[in-house]
């Protein structure tokens, strides 16, 4: 092996969320429709059918699909009946994003709104299963107010 290879590829972060969905070439369109994801690769079965690997960016993170394969134990919510995974995504206006979202398919799961912590916050379903939560950040609250924030919230 000639050269210095990067042990995280430049275009990589440490972490990043690879999802397994039922339907990979759709899953791309949705999350260009819901999110304004951008694709950069797409490698297909050798038969041309299932997606073994895409990549996707929204905004400045990276975003992996697979089609599911559950005959090698790859398989996706819709097939395990739901998942316990919470995708987070920061944009400059939920209220926007979470309506174009929705337009795009995805299923309201809780409105955005005002939160103590100091995001406007929402969260839906996206067709494919997985489970979102988008926000907006809109103030920063003192330690005081976070905790009274969340007596309040916790104590209905």
């Amino acid at each position: 092996m000639s050269g210095t290879v990067q042990p995280i590829p430049s275009n990589a972060q440490h972490v990043t969320p690879h999802l397994v969905v039922s339907d990979a070439a759709a899953a791309i369109d949705f999350y260009a429709k819901a999110f304004g994801a951008r694709e950069f690769f797409r490698m297909p079965m050798p038969d041309g059918g299932k997606l073994m690997h895409a990549e996707l960016r929204i905004g400045d993170s990276p975003l992996m699909l697979v089609d599911e394969f559950p005959e090698m134990g790859s398989k996706s919510p819709s097939t395990l009946g739901g998942t316990p995974v919470t995708i987070h995504l920061y944009v400059e206006d939920v209220d926007a994003v979470y309506a174009q979202a929705l337009a795009a398919g995805a299923t309201a799961v809780m409105p955005p709104q005002d939160m103590f912590w100091g995001d406007r916050y929402g969260r839906l379903l996206d067709p494919f299963g997985h489970s979102w939560s988008i926000a907006t950040h809109v103030r920063d609250p003192s330690p005081e107010e976070l905790e009274a924030g969340a007596k309040a919230a916790f104590s209905q």
